[in-house]
């Protein structure tokens, strides 16, 4: 290809950038045409079938939420495939056979409104629970309409709050009130696309009067409004994005705005009297030093006035960091990993100590699943990869109950994980799981996934689909815990940002070599798969490590980082990245960028590209591009683009289960896998 650091340089496929255009889309049908004749077989059925049994199936748990008496979930079905709001008691729920109440019908709005309504979540007032602002999106996109609903009549409000599709961020002031960033005309985005301005809109008047509270700039990912209604404790805070790591946090008292003067690259919560912080690069105050990952409270009030002590909650060690937490009224729900593996502990504001949860198996992966901050209730979800989830439920500090499991997919008798951990390029030791079969006696076919950005970990949980048709037919699944994730804390993360994202691709690299010499697998049996932030990882593993695998499933990808911050939400992830338009930073970025190391000369494993024409945020002209690209240097790539479905690349469950089928497809035709 052209030197594409040269000015001169003008892509070739830039037309494919055009979503919808008739040009593109015709492109996309004569792509999707001979992958769907050659991969949609008797097995691609088969396989179609088992995945929708598992996605579908009514013993899966309805994971809920408590929202005042009633438990709230959404629920998925063969029968209802846009979905169900609807909601219950405890007491019911905790029968074989809840009573579910209907609040919407999704597929029954979809159809008098004739349009493919994706659930996209609702805002509920607090602490009554009377309205709602319910979002939907047309085919799974990020943006969405809103539309005010009324949870006692179980109707939407005639003349209530109603937005049209953009990507909102909306929230209750009181009844009669809203906060809102949305599309408001030219100049209230952000060059990622997201509300640039936070204004309050009062109930009746035009949209287009609402009065500007907040303003950010252009530069910044987004700006938003959070309120908290707890009586007593009302607030109303403000956060300007500056990037995607770094936020300025505010309080609004009346017309004064109230810097929050934590570090702006902390994670920061208010609940009533508390403030938690949870620095991600090392913080100093006074004479004290407090490490990168660590959780620290104050009061509230004191920490505003600058006279606060700064309690550590949680320090993190070698091997444990602090995944996540969340409040109940009177408790700290904190959720740690343990080499990987989940510990679940009680804190007690005030004093801080620290109990932990009793009756969680090792090596699982734990979920808090909803903690309710009006109340002590808390619901713990656990799961391994051959471990089928368990729902806890109970108040914080006291002893939980099971009140809900979900049925085995798959016959697990011959599985079994280990963890292993190997050195990176740079001696890192980088984990990760092996399920494979205790009857296996040589190299196999395996699946290796990772994902390696946005402090996102990568955990053991169970996967019914993943079981029927990967390990029940004989593969072994790997799971590759690389830098750029969150697994070891914040700093796994930022040691893998802008030019030392080679770091990324290099532990998944390793981790691919480890496995052949270890005698799991070969390179020839050897096929990776990964989405999003993954995808990019599947496309430079393509581009500069294909000598290790024998194919590679690249789902709705990041490939061209020449371009990625002008397309859709692209900008806001250019702290994660760099900046291309930076020389300094594209002399590392064009290191790695796939679009841009595309050889002719190169062999390349057998490669499934996927994508969703209505994803909204990971832009699909990547996947076209990288595409065209390959197949004009001489490359084989089958393609396939869901016209709905957002990034997710699905929009219902029988959408999901067809592009996971294809992908299956794929790697059992390319790695020789038999039908059991």
């Amino acid at each position: 290809m052209p030197d594409q650091q040269s000015s001169a340089y003008e892509d070739p496929y830039l037309w494919l950038e055009d979503v919808t255009g008739d040009a593109a889309l015709g492109w996309v049908r004569a792509h999707n045409d001979p992958t769907l004749t050659e991969l949609c077989d008797d097995r691609f059925d088969e396989m179609r079938r088992q995945a929708l049994e598992v996605l579908d199936t009514d013993s899966r748990i309805p994971y809920v939420r408590r929202r005042g008496e009633y438990l709230y979930n959404f629920w998925r079905d063969a029968t209802n495939p846009r979905g169900l709001w609807r909601r219950t008691t405890l007491e019911s729920y905790r029968t074989d056979d809840p009573d579910w109440e209907v609040v919407i019908d999704v597929d029954a709005l979809a159809a008098g409104d004739d349009v493919n309504w994706v659930w996209a979540g609702a805002d509920v007032i607090e602490p009554d629970h009377t309205l709602a602002l319910v979002s939907l999106s047309r085919g799974g996109s990020d943006a969405a309409i809103v539309r005010e609903f009324d949870m006692r009549t179980k109707e939407f409000v005639a003349d209530g709050f109603e937005v049209p599709e953009a990507k909102t961020d909306i929230t209750w002031e009181n009844e009669h009130t809203v906060l809102i960033g949305t599309d408001f005309g030219p100049g209230s985005l952000t060059d990622s696309g997201y509300p640039r301005v936070v204004k309050r809109w009062r109930r009746g008047q035009p949209l287009a009067e609402a009065e500007t509270v907040f303003e950010g700039t252009a530069a910044d990912v987004s700006v938003g409004a959070g309120v908290d209604r707890t009586p007593g404790f009302e607030r109303i805070t403000l956060v300007r994005a500056t990037d995607f790591f770094n936020h300025e946090l505010y309080e609004l008292r009346g017309d004064e705005l109230i810097r929050i003067d934590a570090p702006t690259d902390a994670g920061v919560s208010i609940h009533r009297e508390w403030i938690l912080i949870k620095p991600k690069s090392e913080w100093s105050v006074g004479n004290s030093s407090y490490p990168v990952g660590s959780l620290l409270a104050a009061n509230y009030d004191e920490f505003l006035s600058g006279t606060a002590k700064l309690t550590v909650v949680f320090a993190p060690d070698e091997h444990t960091s602090l995944e996540s937490y969340a409040w109940t009224r009177d408790r700290l729900v904190l959720l740690t990993l343990h080499d990987v593996a989940s510990r679940v502990e009680i804190a007690t504001p005030g004093s801080w100590n620290r109990e932990p949860v009793p009756g969680i198996p090792p090596n699982t992966n734990t979920v808090i699943v909803a903690a309710d901050d009006m109340g002590d209730e808390i619901f713990l979800d656990y799961s391994g990869f051959d471990t089928p989830s368990r729902l806890l439920q109970g108040a914080a500090g006291e002893e939980l109950t099971e009140i809900k499991s979900a049925p085995a997919f798959f016959d697990a008798d011959d599985i079994e994980v280990s963890q292993h951990f190997v050195a990176s390029l740079d001696g890192t030791m980088i984990p990760y799981f092996v399920v494979g079969h205790r009857s296996s006696t040589g190299p196999g076919p395996t699946l290796l996934g990772g994902y390696g950005g946005f402090e996102n970990s990568s955990t053991p949980a169970y996967g019914g689909v993943l079981g029927r048709l990967w390990l029940n037919r004989g593969g072994t699944y790997v799971l590759a815990n690389i830098r750029g994730g969150g697994e070891y804390g914040p700093a796994w993360h930022t040691q893998a940002m802008r030019e030392n994202r080679h770091r990324v691709y290099e532990d998944f690299a390793a981790v691919a070599k480890d496995l052949v010499g270890r005698g799991i697998t070969t390179v020839e049996q050897l096929a990776a798969q990964g989405g999003s932030n993954g995808g990019l990882l599947m496309g430079v593993m393509l581009t500069r490590y294909p000598e290790l695998f024998g194919a590679l499933v690249c789902q709705v990808p990041l490939l061209d980082m020449k371009r990625f911050h002008l397309l859709l939400a692209g900008a806001s992830w250019v702290a994660e990245y760099g900046d291309p338009d930076n020389p300094d930073d594209w002399a590392f970025m064009a290191e790695f960028s796939p679009y841009q190391n595309i050889s002719a000369d190169a062999e390349y494993p057998a490669l499934l590209m996927t994508t969703s024409t209505r994803d909204d945020r990971v832009h699909p002209g990547h996947a076209r591009k990288m595409t065209a690209a390959l197949e004009a240097a001489g490359h084989q790539v089958r393609y396939y683009e869901n016209i709905e479905g957002g990034h997710a690349g699905a929009a219902d469950n029988a959408q999901t289960a067809f592009k996971t089928a294809l992908s299956y497809s794929f790697l059992h035709r390319v790695l020789g896998i038999g039908v059991n």
